[in-house]
């Protein structure tokens, strides 16, 4: 699983200029059991007696509980400790800290996609399309990968802001691209999101750029005619280049729990979400949404936001994730 940026990206062919060593894996690990710290301890109590206790049939039903609590998700829950149970009763688990250690390999492994995690942008150009509903931290998500491409890859990046319906999220995004170094591309306020799209791809191509953001409006994943125009949106950049966008993006506010989950599905129906970037995971209890939407809809988890600094967005590891989530 990807640990740090470079390891986060299929970039294809390009070389990729010697940059500063990326932070090593056990401060990566402090600053993630840091950004969980408020669903661990929501766990915590829970599990510490559930774990260390005698174990009987309230032992599994207490675990399953703090599971869902944590929004783990009801089918991930009971999947994950049913084979726990079962693993113990045939011996082959122990109980106390291997119990607990049994648990973390288990909600690893239902978080590993079965596919490569890493966001492809091996294309020429590669483009990438983030879409979510208002809120969610997604023009500042989109600021963030531009910097670490610009910056610590030295790839070429254009951004299309084609959220043409919020003057303040094209202001933010035009202060990420200055801060990146990055060109971005306008469109009128009110006007037509696939124009800027349209135009972002083309600038990107007329340029020889590598990489194009493409942010979109928030909108509500129940309002058929808004998901319709993210349809449009898709079909836009298809005409422009085969086989794009390749990457599609769906930030998801950690904060939600349960409705992250809904909401990433109705997305993935509209454009075909190849990946999830989960945010604001240092402000939530509910920390284990991560592991239901990786389980119950297959899109696998490509980033996680666990604070504010540029650093605070990381590729998601799933054995990582679940040990700052369970560990002691």
């Amino acid at each position: 699983m990807p640990t740090s940026w470079r390891d986060a990206f299929d970039l294809g062919d390009r070389e990729i200029p010697v940059g500063p060593e990326p932070e090593g894996r056990e401060g990566v690990f402090s600053r993630l059991r840091q950004g969980l710290s408020r669903s661990r301890k929501a766990l915590g109590a829970e599990l510490g007696s559930s774990l260390t206790a005698g174990i009987d049939d309230g032992t599994w039903e207490s675990l399953e509980e703090a599971l869902i609590l944590a929004d783990v998700g009801a089918p991930t829950t009971a999947a994950v400790v049913r084979r726990l149970e079962d693993e113990y009763e045939a011996g082959d688990v122990t109980g106390g800290e291997r119990l607990r250690e049994r648990l973390i390999e288990l909600l690893a492994e239902t978080a590993s996609p079965s596919a490569d995690p890493r966001i492809r942008l091996g294309a020429d150009p590669a483009v990438l399309m983030v879409v979510g509903v208002n809120g969610t931290g997604k023009t500042t998500t989109i600021g963030k990968i531009a910097w670490h491409l610009q910056q610590e890859l030295g790839l070429d990046v254009v951004v299309g802001a084609a959220d043409t319906y919020r003057a303040a999220a094209v202001e933010q995004l035009t202060e990420w691209a200055e801060r990146a170094g990055c060109q971005i591309v306008r469109g009128t306020e009110g006007g037509d999101p696939g124009a800027v799209a349209f135009d972002a791809v083309e600038a990107a191509r007329a340029r020889g750029s590598d990489v194009v953001i493409c942010d979109t409006a928030g909108r509500l994943h129940t309002k058929g005619n808004l998901m319709e125009e993210l349809s449009k949106v898709r079909r836009v950049i298809a005409k422009q280049l085969p086989d794009a966008p390749h990457e599609t993006l769906v930030v998801i506010d950690a904060t939600t729990g349960q409705n992250g989950v809904r909401q990433a599905q109705e997305f993935s129906r509209s454009v075909a979400v190849t990946g999830a970037v989960l945010t604001k995971l240092d402000g939530s209890a509910k920390g284990g949404v991560a592991l239901a939407i990786a389980s119950e809809l297959g899109i696998p988890v490509k980033l996680i936001g666990i604070g504010e600094s540029l650093e605070d967005l990381r590729p998601f590891d799933s054995e990582q994730f679940a040990r700052a989530l369970l560990a002691e």
